[in-house]
């Protein structure tokens, strides 16, 4: 890569939409370059479950359901609330069941999963499952061991034993604790420590699950077609002539280079919440950088500064990907808490032992619950997760493996009164963790309570599919709800953490940047956490990130050739004068 080197397409990042884009340039005949800030490719799309949010997929029909657009449609503009145009919805919706069988043709498939529901279940349109596709385990020696070394390895959370992957299937069949978990763990020990001759060579596991399948395929289909890819190449700002963008400067080796884009830029390279200037400009407080689950070296907003610089219009920018996070020592990053709050035993309750959310409702939601309670009572922020005996001997929960399999006294000691914090009684756990101690065992009472009959009477937990996917098969009459009743006690602490910022470049249906007027910035085009989700401030259902990621990237090359994919339903539009408005 020189000084002033020329290329049609520029892609900032290496997340899933960056890839996707890339390959889809090169397969259209454009000559592509990848470039990357940090040492490792992948971004936060390799650290994530790799779920895409596909309405009406090709794999649905295999499991027997049925979906549509003018349904999909319907549901996600109800979920943007006005906050993302109706035909840049109507443009995801149409396009991403193309992407995800493009993604196939280029090596790397999705099956739907038929039985995980939409996050809203009660929003007209929504579906008790099929949308979200989970991709298929993928050979990590397609990609290499210098692939493999090159992309960003998974959170130690999404591993057994900190060594085996597992797909979402899997995670959900132990977690559930169906009759086949047993002997479905046997056969995942069993296949990676039998696989000796890949062992010899890395202790990441062959085979890759997750977001690891998504980017270790996409590297795959990138360096079939040699398509460049820059790291530790961190963009400093875009150029424009004319008040179109040509290219980026970026910082390699020490040295700083301009890079002319013949045909457009294309910015996908996260957002800010690595960023604490931001946050604190933007965001709801409290927040702290400290708080989210993504990669400590990256995501500080660097595109979403240079796209406003040349005129980029913002949008979304107090809205975060929000989920519960907690701390573990010597760990980079905080934890994500996405599931196991599903499982039945366990309550979450603020300062004064009080609970204030449906702890198994979505994690954006939750992440919105702590906030409003902290304002309310100052006692939201952090938060505790609480159970007892059963549930600790039953369940994983953040680093800690279920107590039948590591019981307390093989846990490091350190993590007492840091991670995990003990009480024979609540009332000593109270004492331990400074919350309200009658309050605490009101609420272990109530929820006890609430197990015999089945029925939350506070936040109806457990109450709709969505609540229950994640629930214990062998607990009822409510697979979300157990006694809190037996000691020792434990508790971990909450923070509002996230997996992203959704805010950044508002842009049309084809990934184009918009200006403060609403007009194109010609050559610039913007996908994934730095522009404006078109999900609105919204979660539709796992995959709401990486979905529109690589479909608006696979949009943004057909624009780009002078294609652009037409909208196909443009009798759901609203007239025109109301889209300009939301705009």
């Amino acid at each position: 890569m020189t000084d002033n080197q020329a290329f049609d397409v520029i892609v900032v990042g290496s997340g899933a939409g960056a890839l996707l884009a890339a390959i889809r340039a090169s397969d259209a005949g454009l000559k592509a370059l990848v470039v990357e800030k940090t040492a490792l490719a992948g971004g936060t799309s390799a650290i994530s479950g790799g779920g895409i949010w596909i309405p009406d997929n090709h794999d649905m029909p295999k499991a027997g359901l049925r979906d549509s657009l003018d349904v999909a449609f319907g549901y996600v503009k109800a979920c943007a609330k006005g906050l993302a145009s109706d035909d840049r919805v109507l443009a995801y919706v149409e396009t991403a069941r193309h992407m995800a069988r493009y993604l196939t043709e280029i090596g790397v498939p999705y099956r739907c999963m038929p039985h995980y529901s939409d996050y809203y279940p009660h929003v007209q349109g929504s579906l008790p499952g099929g949308r979200t596709m989970d991709p298929i385990d993928f050979n990590a020696a397609k990609l290499g061991l210098e692939g493999l070394a090159l992309m960003r390895p998974t959170n130690p959370g999404q591993l057994i034993f900190g060594r085996m992957n597992i797909n979402a299937f899997q995670a959900r069949t132990m977690l559930a604790r169906e009759k086949k978990a047993k002997w479905m763990l046997m056969g995942i020990m069993a296949r990676y420590f039998l696989d000796y001759p890949w062992r010899r060579k890395s202790r990441r596991d062959r085979r890759l699950t997750g977001g690891q399948a998504l980017v270790g395929g996409l590297l795959t289909a990138l360096r079939k077609r040699n398509i460049a890819l820059s790291l530790n190449t961190p963009m400093e700002s875009l150029i424009t002539e004319g008040g179109r963008v040509t290219g980026v400067v970026v910082k390699k080796d020490g040295q700083t280079l301009r890079l002319q884009a013949r045909k457009g830029v294309i910015l996908g390279a996260g957002g800010f919440e690595r960023n604490q200037e931001m946050r604190d400009q933007y965001l709801p407080k409290p927040t702290q950088q400290g708080w989210t689950a993504t990669p400590p070296d990256a995501n500080t907003g660097d595109t979403i500064r240079a796209g406003a610089a040349v005129g980029g219009q913002l949008h979304l920018m107090a809205h975060t990907w929000g989920v519960p996070t907690m701390e573990v020592p010597k760990e980079e990053k905080f934890r994500p808490v996405f599931v196991e709050r599903s499982l039945p035993g366990c309550m979450v309750v603020n300062a004064r032992g009080e609970r204030f959310l449906n702890e198994s409702g979505p994690y954006p939601e939750f992440q919105q619950a702590m906030f409003a309670n902290h304002a309310k009572t100052g006692g939201g922020i952090p938060a505790w997760i609480v159970f007892d005996a059963t549930f600790r001997a039953n369940y994983p929960i953040g680093p800690l493996m279920p107590g039948s399999a590591v019981p307390d006294s093989r846990m490091r000691k350190s993590w007492l009164n840091t991670v995990y914090w003990k009480g024979e009684t609540l009332e000593e756990l109270a004492g331990h963790i400074g919350v309200d101690a009658a309050g605490l065992k009101a609420s272990a009472a109530r929820m006890t309570d609430f197990a015999r009959t089945g029925k939350d009477l506070e936040f109806d937990r457990g109450g709709n599919v969505f609540d229950r996917y994640y629930g214990d098969v062998n607990v009822s009459p409510n697979p979300n709800l157990a006694p809190i009743a037996k000691g020792p006690f434990y508790a971990m602490k909450l923070y509002p953490g996230d997996i992203g910022t959704k805010g950044g470049l508002l842009t049309d249906r084809d990934a184009r940047v918009l200006d403060g007027a609403g007009k194109v910035i010609e050559g610039l085009y913007c996908i994934g956490n730095n522009s404006a989700s078109v999900m609105g401030p919204a979660y539709p259902g796992a995959g709401s990130t990486l979905g529109p990621a690589m479909t608006f990237g696979y949009r943004a090359i057909a624009a780009m050739q002078g294609k652009p994919i037409a909208l196909e339903r443009t009798d759901l539009l609203a007239p025109a004068w109301q889209l300009e408005a939301v705009a």
